[in-house]
């Protein structure tokens, strides 16, 4: 009776067990299905994907560094006005015929001699080299400023451009399948009046032909999706393919103006506010900055120093003192005149003794020395460098006067060449409305002809044709003039980030 007692309640034991795993498997199949809708949700943003290109873009992180090491130059140039200070310790074993550093004897000997010193710098003037120097770094750093912004707003112009492109893509593909859904349906209704005898077979293969022709352009415009989609994702260095899409956005045309102004205003601002124009300026400021320190060589440079040093030694050392056993001796000294009297003098008797060497520290204090004083250089012949380059960078600022006349001429084309672009955007979008307003009745009028027999179905899918790419036009012609508007406000000096869409 026990034994199936306990039969049963393992038996009982083991449903739970089974029950609780079947729900915890359940519970982490729906979890896993929730994380990947929550994955294949995501629809990236116009806003979101200039800020993850902006912060992951490999071109973008290349001006940054040149930005940082433009800041270490800048530490460099400031550590040019402080003094220099170093430090130096030797310690050496001599073996064999060498002096005796405390006789100054040559010996036989194995030693160890030690030395420590502490020297000092300082740059009193050097023609303003150091001061020239400072100031060119700054410009250094300002040049990697603009540099670095030029390139974040060609990068936000470059991913608008293709975010649109994708845009473009998929409303041309609903644009295929809506009028497609339409032709499906007089394929039907076209099936019931052949097979009434009202019309000939021929209106419906005509129809059918049609259909396919927009079913491969559907084909067509879903793979120009796919590699827009690509395209964008490759930019932005995203690497899932295949769960990458953007928000459906319907972005509407938001034009503050800017094509209605006066071109020379924009060219104004433009030149004000671009960087081409900041960045040649600045490097005409640099190179008069580097003729300045090229004529700094012409002066002389005086500069200031500190030395300590000190020595220690292992040798034994040899002192002078009174032997004890015969602290005196005596000697004639000379002889009375006129007597010849010897004179006898009496002085101490003196021994070189050999003793171990003074402790460290006390070697160290008592040899130690210093030296201090100031170094003045003058300049008279260094074949012919520092003229040289002088007149080099005499050569650099006319060069770059020259490409800052170019930039400012290049930005007033390209500042014409948008605002022409602008202009003829808006008037194609324009057209392509009124174009699709007649192309749309003409449409529907042949839609209402065919309908009550007055047409074939021929001359219906050439209107339909005429129609849908009359659609698809007004498509490319919207995102081509919005794109063109951005592409004016950046010249005029609006910031990338601050661009309306």
């Amino acid at each position: 009776m026990c034994h199936f007692c306990n039969t049963f309640n393992n038996s009982k034991t083991n449903l739970v067990i089974q029950s609780i795993m079947k729900k915890l498997g359940i519970l982490l199949f729906f979890l896993l299905i929730g994380l990947q809708i929550n994955a294949q949700e995501k629809k990236w943003t116009l806003q979101e994907c200039v800020a993850h290109a902006l912060a992951n873009n490999i071109s973008v992180k290349q001006s940054e560094l040149e930005l940082d090491l433009a800041a270490i130059d800048k530490s460099d140039a400031f550590g040019n006005f402080l003094p220099n200070l170093n430090a130096s310790a030797s310690n050496s074993w001599n073996t064999g015929l060498t002096q005796n550093i405390t006789t100054g004897v040559l010996e036989t000997q194995t030693s160890r001699n030690s030395s420590y010193g502490v020297s000092a710098g300082v740059t009193l003037f050097n023609g303003l080299r150091n001061q020239r120097q400072l100031q060119r770094v700054k410009l250094s750093k300002l040049a990697a400023q603009y540099n670095l912004d030029k390139m974040q707003d060609d990068i936000a112009l470059f991913v608008a451009n293709s975010y649109l492109q994708v845009l473009l893509n998929k409303e041309n593909l609903a644009v295929v399948k809506s009028q497609n859904e339409v032709t499906q349906a007089q394929i039907e209704r076209t099936n019931q009046l052949v097979e009434a005898g009202t019309l000939p077979k021929g209106d419906l293969l005509e129809i059918k032909a049609t259909s396919a022709s927009e079913v491969q352009q559907i084909a067509i415009a879903e793979n120009a999706v796919k590699i827009s989609l690509i395209s964008l994702a490759q930019l932005l260095l995203v690497k899932d393919y295949d769960t990458f899409d953007i928000a459906n956005d319907d972005y509407d045309i938001i034009d503050d103006g800017y094509v209605s102004k006066d071109v020379s205003e924009i060219i104004e601002s433009a030149q004000k506010n671009r960087q081409e124009v900041k960045i040649a300026e600045n490097n005409v400021a640099l190179a008069q900055k580097d003729l300045q320190i090229a004529r700094s060589s012409f002066y002389p440079s005086l500069s200031g120093f500190f030395n300590y040093n000190t020595r220690e030694s292992g040798s034994s050392r040899f002192v002078q003192g009174i032997d004890p056993n015969n602290p005196t001796y005596t000697e004639e000294i000379g002889v009375v005149q006129g007597t010849n009297q010897s004179v006898i003098g009496t002085f101490p008797n003196t021994i070189i003794e050999e003793l171990n060497p003074l402790p460290f520290q006390e070697q160290l204090y008592n040899n130690d020395g210093i030296s201090y004083g100031v170094s003045l250089s003058v300049p008279i012949f260094n074949g012919f460098s520092a003229r040289n380059n002088v007149k080099r960078s005499k050569v650099n600022i006319k060069r770059s006067e020259f490409q800052l006349e170019q930039a400012k001429l290049d930005l007033e084309s390209n500042v014409y060449q948008a605002y022409v672009d602008a202009n003829g955007a808006l008037k194609a979008y324009e057209a392509a409305l009124v174009a699709l307003e007649s192309q749309e009745l003409a449409y529907q009028y042949a839609k209402d002809r065919y309908d009550v027999g007055l047409t074939n179905a021929f001359d219906l899918s050439q209107s339909k044709l005429r129609y849908d790419n009359t659609q698809i036009e007004v498509n490319r012609s919207k995102y081509d003039y919005i794109f063109k508007i951005k592409v004016l406000e950046l010249y005029f000096g609006i910031p990338a980030e601050e661009l309306k869409f």
